[in-house]
């Protein structure tokens, strides 16, 4: 057999992947130095994919860098796709399991190039990040946009948030065979919870389980940040063979094994650099993965179009013969020192690019100042001048901190301790954490008593990082109609002291039943989305005449009517007389009439909950305090000849209206000749009058 018959012989049993995470498409697209560093790489990667014949790009997350990239970030990334994915290379491998059960929640369930209608050359699989995770209404992410188009699979998507199943997608080349895992990002904590609670399941093929190459793609914090704000290897099953760790941007892509486990761990890292950090300092590569059966190896390769970045640290308090805080001049050797720091950073990579054309010009430059001891900074936006034209970040060039002085011990400061803290500190400051921490160092009055800490900083998560505008106002409204329940449930006196202890009481039940509250969270999140689509449709149908007697009803509900019995019919959906218990204003659709029907649009049901309070829940119709306005001084009874009867009272405010009263049944006839005169003369286009009768404008309207 000659050589050339064993490789290919290799090659057709041999897997060829191209190993990439954290892309992150547009990340300061709009700056005029740095806007196209994330295409100009991305460019790269599919060029080295095309290049090496691989049989498909495995992805593991942050594709994109926005949860709603722009459109010239989405315009940008399929043309790349389009350019190096599509031809007419055949793909050498075939797919064994169902994909309707890994692309279910795809419009088109197959992966695509077994699409009739496209053509594709190299795969792209793809699971979602923490930047571009789904989100809105319909749970949909950038990623599913691109794979509606037939660019790219996407899987790892988890349909349910109590239980996991992770069902593998099944490859086959020649005689190897790949299991291949996703799971998408999720919140650290509560996939922490979930793996302690025996939730997360990975599903296994049931023909020949040893015979499968296993690989796990997974995006979240690999390094601890917190008790239970990441995710530790040892959760992890031990049949997996490879794990794909997204997420983490420093690059370790050489794989390591977890003794524990007895699996390998390859940790890419991110192809920009988004953090001025040590971690994003490191040598950016990609990695070229190649199974054959049980045994795998990959490949380094170095990204050619990456900006540098150099970064360099100094402390004062190190060079006592250089600087003295009571020198008058301290100021200047000082600056001159970080020149001659920022300079030596300047040469090394002019003298890095001299090998590789293909790297930008402009390198990134960060130099951190530890000015402890006495020392005063000096002013780094006159520093960052000096070099607008030599660095791709001349307004973070420099970086100044001071560390806390211990005065009990007098060591000398190790640096190396001191970065690593702040950097570890800094990855862990997240919207929850601040909600958090403010409310509980706050004073007693600004304490919540409603809600949780924890469900107001997911909300807030929500409106910071997603834009969902109503996020906040849908959780309050949420809980609020929740608490209201529960109170009415356990028949609470509707006394002020007993209810805040009930609520109390209730709002503890939930803080400790962590699961419950993020299911409540997630229920007004979609509440919230849901009424958001659904206002934007009525309000697509609401005409003008609508808004007109909108605005009508607005105008008469000024006028305070009291409780009598009645009948009446307005022009809108509800139904009821004026002369009933008056509801919150805007109760009925249109009509001049306000009945007791359920209101229908969502702007007003919205401002009827929001006017609600516990204590209202509490109090009957006729218990609720009516508006404060003059009563009228007489009492009027009208009669007609279709035995509908509309009666209008009136307190009395002086003895000769109770005269007038008393009088009223021997001027029946003529109050009945007035209210005949006034239905000949209404029409439509009349102002509403409190004192007429509902069936007399009824008959005018017929």
């Amino acid at each position: 057999m000659s050589p050339a018959t064993s490789t290919d012989e290799e090659e057709k049993d041999t897997f060829k992947i191209l190993v990439a995470t954290d892309i992150h498409l547009g990340y300061l697209e709009k700056d005029a130095v740095r806007g196209n560093d994330t295409f100009v790489t991305f460019d790269e990667i599919l060029k080295l994919a095309q290049d090496n014949k691989v049989d498909f790009i495995l992805l593991g997350g942050d594709l994109f860098h926005e949860n709603k990239p722009s459109r010239k970030t989405l315009h940008t990334c399929i043309e790349l796709l389009r350019k190096y994915c599509m031809g007419d290379h055949p793909v050498q491998f075939e797919i064994l399991s169902d994909q309707s059960v890994n692309f279910g929640f795809s419009k088109f369930p197959w992966v695509n190039y077994q699409d009739e209608n496209l053509n594709v050359s190299i795969p792209v699989f793809s699971i979602h990040g923490n930047h571009d995770d789904p989100t809105g209404a319909d749970a949909l992410c950038a990623l599913d946009i691109l794979s509606c188009a037939g660019l790219l699979n996407h899987f790892g998507r988890s349909p349910s948030v109590e239980k996991i199943d992770v069902s593998p997608v099944l490859l086959q080349k020649g005689n190897s065979k790949i299991a291949l895992y996703g799971l998408g990002s999720i919140p650290d904590e509560r996939l922490y919870r979930m793996f302690v609670n025996k939730q997360v399941t990975m599903l296994r093929p049931k023909e020949e389980e040893d015979s499968w190459f296993n690989l796990f793609v997974i995006h979240q914090n690999r390094s601890k940040h917190g008790a239970t704000n990441y995710i530790p290897e040892q959760f992890l099953d031990d049949f997996i063979d490879l794990v794909i760790w997204g997420h983490e941007h420093e690059c370790k892509i050489s794989p390591t094994r977890n003794e524990q486990q007895l699996f390998y761990v390859s940790q890419p890292g991110s192809s920009v650099v988004t953090s001025l950090s040590p971690g994003e300092a490191v040598k950016k590569h990609v990695g070229l993965l190649l199974i054959k059966g049980k045994k795998m190896n990959l490949q380094k390769i170095p990204l050619q179009t990456v900006r540098p970045f150099y970064i360099d640290d100094v402390v004062l308090a190190e060079h006592p013969d250089i600087f003295n805080p009571d020198s008058p001049k301290v100021m200047q050797a000082i600056q001159a020192f970080c020149m001659e720091k920022v300079e030596t950073m300047l040469d090394s990579a002019d003298r890095d690019r001299l090998g590789n054309p293909r790297q930008p010009e402009k390198p990134l430059i960060r130099l951190r100042v530890d000015y402890s001891g006495g020392f005063e900074p000096f002013s780094a936006v006159r520093f960052s001048q000096k070099y607008m034209e030599r660095i791709a970040n001349p307004k973070d060039v420099i970086h100044f901190f001071r560390h806390r002085e211990q005065k009990e011990k007098n060591e000398e400061i190790n640096f190396g301790k001191l970065v690593h803290k702040p950097a570890s500190e800094g990855a862990t400051l997240r919207v929850e954490d601040l909600v958090k921490q403010y409310f509980q160092t706050a004073e007693k009055k600004m304490q919540l008593s409603l809600l949780t800490e924890r469900g107001m900083g997911e909300a807030v998560q929500e409106f910071v990082d997603k834009e969902e505008k109503d996020a906040i106002e849908e959780l309050v409204k949420f809980q609020l109609e929740k608490t209201q329940r529960f109170l009415k449930e356990r028949h609470t006196d509707a006394e002020e002291t007993k209810i805040d202890e009930e609520v109390r009481l209730f709002r503890e039940s939930r803080k400790e039943n962590t699961e419950e509250e993020d299911e409540e969270v997630r229920e007004a999140i979609h509440r919230a989305k849901s009424h958001r689509s659904q206002g934007a449709e009525q309000d697509v149908v609401m005409s003008d005449d609508d808004l007109m007697a909108a605005a009508n009803d607005d105008s008469d509900g000024d006028f305070p009517l009291a409780p009598s019995r009645g009948r009446g019919r307005g022009r809108g959906q509800a139904r009821g007389g004026r002369g009933q218990n008056p509801p919150a204003r805007g109760a009925a659709r249109r009509g001049r009439g306000q009945g007791t029907g359920q209101q229908q649009t969502s702007s007003s049901r919205t401002s009827s909950t929001k006017s609600m309070s516990i204590m209202d829940a509490f109090k009957s119709p006729r218990q609720q305090p009516s508006r404060n306005v003059p009563a009228k001084s007489y009492s009027e009874v009208i009669e007609d000849d279709d035995s509908d009867l509309e009666e209008v009272s009136f307190t009395p405010s002086s003895p000769a209206n109770q005269r007038l009263s008393s009088s009223a049944a021997s001027s029946k006839r003529s109050y009945q000749s007035q209210a005949a005169r006034r239905a000949e003369a209404l029409s439509d286009e009349d102002e509403f009058d409190p004192f007429m009768g509902s069936s007399a404008s009824r008959r005018n309207r017929r």
